[in-house]
């Protein structure tokens, strides 16, 4: 089956003109190959994402949602591992079928093909099809800004791969209040949003009032995610992109980066951050 989330390794370490061997732990990542399914439809391959091994369905799940074919809160009927015969068992821990309750909300494209750990599904293509698409307003979220100045640090308490590896990205839903729903760690950081939203989509948690803080940079796939999943308010460590301040503005979402010790940037709706 699948390696899980970290690889150990024999190593060689050279500090000056000491050299030691020791055994590393690197962050894993391998493909995961994303079928759709659904009454009259054989599963069919849509794209492969490189990703860490780990809440895998909540990825699947998190994925739709944001591509628009799983809008309805119970268009997914099941997420499961493939089990074809002509796959070997690592393959079936690589492979996972989503089933929807009937079409999905939006027509797939016929293959989005490899997508590394690097980004999102994106491109012209993507980008003509966000466009597109009709967007419920995301409901504003106010938060002080001490808790904005905090979230940080509770990301960085709710990574425990990091910790091991320093190698992977984190993305977590928290309340106004600092409390912790969920946080989802990934080599990538699209996938490490798809995680925690695909978690919210399985669970039936509303994802309404929530704050999604970053472990780095915010681009525009991530607040457009956000804008799918409808979360008023964002949190990340790194830079925005140009594209992704435009489209928090448009959508009336909070977006602060460089987080950091007391310092913020907020490039969105600054309003909402209570002082």
């Amino acid at each position: 089956m699948s390696k899980g989330p970290v690889t150990r390794y024999k190593v060689e370490v050279q500090d000056g003109a000491k050299t030691s061997r020791r055994e590393d732990v690197v962050v894993t990542e391998e493909p995961l190959e994303l079928r759709l399914e659904w009454p009259g439809r054989p599963p069919e391959a849509l794209v492969v994402t490189m990703r860490t091994p780990g809440s895998d369905f909540e990825l699947a799940a998190g994925f739709c949602l944001a591509e628009g074919f799983a809008v309805r809160p119970d268009a997914i009927r099941t997420v499961a591992y493939c089990t074809d015969s002509v796959l070997t068992r690592e393959q079936q821990f690589n492979t996972v079928t989503v089933t929807f309750d009937g079409p999905p909300d939006r027509e797939p494209p016929q293959r989005y093909g490899v997508t590394s750990a690097a980004c999102g599904v994106c491109g012209q293509q993507s980008l003509d099809e966000l466009a597109e698409r009709e967007y419920d307003p995301v409901d504003p979220v106010e938060a002080p800004l001490d808790l904005v100045l905090r979230l940080p640090d509770l990301l960085r308490d709710a990574q425990p791969t990091f910790g091991r590896t320093g190698g992977l990205h984190a993305a977590g839903l928290f309340t106004t209040d600092g409390r912790k729903v969920v946080v989802k760690e990934d080599v990538g950081r699209h996938n490490a949003v798809d995680k925690v939203v695909g978690w919210t989509v399985l669970n039936q948690h509303s994802r309404k009032g929530l704050v999604l803080a970053l472990s780095g940079r915010a681009g525009y796939e991530l607040v457009q995610k956000s804008v799918a999943a409808g979360i008023g308010m964002i949190v990340a460590v790194g830079a925005p992109s140009s594209l992704a301040v435009d489209l928090a503005r448009k959508f009336g979402i909070t977006l602060a980066g460089f987080t950091r010790g007391e310092r913020c940037v907020i490039y969105s709706a600054p309003e909402r951050i209570l002082r």
